[in-house]
């Protein structure tokens, strides 16, 4: 499995890790068990850290390459943390020609981080995305639940310290 750092360090507690062991022993020796418990455990923990992939592994009785490979696979996991403010940023063809390239960019820059990545403080995460379906927008980004759309660069700063 590659080795794959973040900037947040895991900080899974007890209890999470309680509650994933319980979804493992139900779902322990039963046929397809690998999808069910990694989607239980991205929803406690939020991502799958290398941490959790282990516990699974060891629950299930798998190899470790085995877990991986089903999360590397599959676009719903993820093995990065999640900000408090997840931001998606849409590089559909609709936004992509109207300039969120160039939205995505400012987005990098004010925040110090690349897509796919978190802020230190963990408040900030980025992503990009292939359509959010408000083409008519265009360009589009998304923090959490709130939409901006026909965005320029220049309101990019402005948007994201109102987040602050």
């Amino acid at each position: 499995m590659p080795n794959v750092k973040t900037s947040v360090p895991y900080r899974g507690t007890p209890e999470q890790e309680a509650r994933l062991r319980e979804v493992i022993a139900q779902y322990k020796g039963k046929p397809g068990a690998t999808m069910p418990v990694l989607q239980a455990a991205q929803e406690i923990f939020g991502y799958l850290p290398e941490e959790v992939q282990i516990i699974i592994a060891e629950g299930l009785d798998i190899p470790l390459s085995e877990v991986y490979g089903v999360v590397s696979f599959y676009a719903q996991f993820s093995v990065n943390p999640k900000g408090r403010y997840q931001i998606s940023v849409c590089l559909g063809t609709a936004c992509y020609v109207k300039g969120s390239g160039d939205i995505l960019t400012a987005v990098e820059q004010h925040l110090g981080i690349k897509s796919g990545g978190i802020t230190p403080d963990g408040k900030f995460s980025l992503d990009a995305c292939r359509c959010i379906g408000a083409c008519g927008l265009a360009p589009v980004m998304m923090i959490n639940d709130d939409v901006y759309g026909r965005l320029t660069t220049s309101q990019v700063a402005g948007i994201l310290d109102n987040y602050k």
